[in-house]
């Protein structure tokens, strides 16, 4: 039975969403119900499953339709973690959902039978409704999947079975395979059709605009302001958290967007995590990996980066990254009537843990990236217990400029170490202005193991992060001497 927070009063706005050929409409859903408690519990919808409550194993996933300028876009995420009221407006497959006109099964479920792709069958659900997503990401780009799609596409995918390798077998197969077209253009044009949610009634607010956002978040500062839910939606289903009032930016159409610049990119708070880690991959190749290793497809589909900086984990992963670029975040409010903005450095931005300069009617905006400048070098690193889908002990990340065998502009972002992500300020004044040789480095390590007092908790001991927090820097600096299999992923 799936447990769920409920609150002490529902949202007067209905939930409308499209759902097997259909808008489906549901009264009284509390802000606090996940999308997999009104399956299960509203919809008697048992194919969903819940495993572990948190977004990791990918039993809960489900395929939402989100409408767009170039059709409907299919996001495989994570029920469990999802607010119900979240899906207003959009369209939604279970893997009930997939059977076809005619009795027979989606191409997808055929290929799992085909390959004895299901073995105890608990996760094979959630393994359906991923490989559905990446079947119709290829069939809108007219290709087939390759292994990198594969993998990329279950990375949020556990099978306590142990049976992978058939379940990937069937994921290949799907190249000649060939599903009855879905209606998408009636699906849209049933969801262009609802009325707008009346976001000033509803204590589950969904603004479209930047000013709509502000409006509400000047009127409510106590509400529980969201994006993707991807960690505040532990609260619900970890801490049983009541939520009386929400206000879900996700929709907020000028936070969705990527921006370029002479000197930086924006990141709109609303950009899903995988969009946010492509566009800093196009000015830096090398953050890619580091992405992919954030967490798996579901949960990079969801959460945003603005949603992970203003978490202000200590050991949020985006942060070290960000800290090493020079990053810094737009706070926006409404002042009476008028828009108020002002630019923090993220360096300046967290102020204790969980804590940030961030006002109670205030909105973190964009976070604002400087581009690369000549002669730059970044290395990022991250150490945990499984090399995907798991949360760091301990990361860090590198970003100087080498001019003329010295060192120059050096940052250093750590996480895991210190009450929030931090700067090596002390090892980076060892190793700035000095010259690129290895006394400079052995310093620099000795310095950054002595800086920081971490904790010892389930992940590390103190003294663990301590040395591997020095070796990452080591790593580094053989790294950038051209030798091989440093990374995890090389080898």
């Amino acid at each position: 039975m799936t447990q769920t927070a409920i609150s002490t009063r529902s949202d007067p706005q209905p939930l409308r969403f499209w759902r097997g050929g259909e808008i489906r409409t549901l009264t009284n859903v509390t802000p606090s119900q996940t999308l997999l408690s009104v399956l299960r519990e509203s919809l008697r919808a048992c194919d969903t499953k819940e495993g572990c409550g948190a977004g990791d194993c990918g039993a809960c996933t489900v395929v939402v339709g989100r409408p767009s300028e170039t059709g409907l876009t299919f996001e495989a995420i994570n029920s469990c973690l999802r607010p119900a009221h979240a899906i207003d407006g959009l369209a939604l497959w279970t893997a009930s959902d997939l059977r076809q006109a005619d009795g027979r099964l989606h191409p997808v479920q055929q290929a799992l039978v085909d390959h004895h792709g299901s073995q105890c069958g608990f996760c094979t659900p959630g393994m359906v409704m991923s490989l559905f997503a990446l079947h119709q990401r290829t069939v809108a780009q007219g290709r087939t999947p390759t292994d990198d799609d594969i993998h990329l596409a279950l990375s949020g995918n556990l099978c306590r079975c142990t049976g992978y390798r058939p379940i990937v077998d069937a994921a290949r197969a799907l190249s000649s395979s060939a599903a009855e077209p879905l209606p998408l253009d009636a699906i849209q044009q049933a969801l262009s059709a609802l009325p707008a949610r009346d976001n000033a009634h509803s204590t589950y607010a969904l603004p479209t605009s930047l000013d709509e956002l502000l409006r509400l978040r000047s009127a409510r500062p106590h509400a529980r302001l969201i994006a993707g839910a991807t960690d505040a939606g532990l609260e619900l289903t970890q801490q049983l958290a009541q939520w009386d009032s929400v206000i879900d930016l996700s929709r907020v159409a000028e936070l969705r967007r990527v921006e370029s610049f002479v000197h930086h990119i924006a990141i709109g708070a609303a950009v899903p995590l995988q969009e946010a880690f492509d566009a800093l991959s196009a000015d830096r190749p090398e953050i890619q990996a580091y992405g992919h290793r954030f967490a798996g497809w579901p949960i990079r589909q969801s959460g945003t980066l603005g949603g992970n900086i203003a978490n202000a984990s200590p050991i949020g992963d985006s942060m070290p990254l960000l800290l090493a670029l020079g990053a810094s975040v737009v706070l926006m409010r409404d002042d009476s009537g008028q828009l108020s903005e002002r630019e923090v450095l993220l360096s300046d931005f967290f102020t204790g843990y969980r804590q940030t300069q961030m006002r109670a009617d205030e909105v973190l905006a964009f976070v604002q990236v400087p581009r690369p400048v000549s002669g730059e070098w970044l290395g990022v690193y991250k150490v945990a217990k499984r090399f995907e889908d798991d949360i760091s002990a301990v990361s860090l990340a590198l970003h100087m400029v080498i001019r003329q065998g010295t060192l120059l502009g050096v940052r250093i972002g750590v996480g895991g170490v210190a009450a929030t992500p931090s700067r090596a300020l002390r090892t980076e004044a060892v190793l700035e202005g000095q010259p690129d040789e290895p006394a400079t480095w052995a310093l620099a390590m000795q310095t950054l193991s002595d800086e920081f007092s971490p904790l010892s908790d389930l992940r590390a001991s103190a003294d663990y992060r301590r040395q591997v927090l020095a070796h990452l820097l080591e790593r580094a600096w053989v790294e950038r001497r051209g030798h091989h299999l440093t990374r995890l992923e090389e080898v």
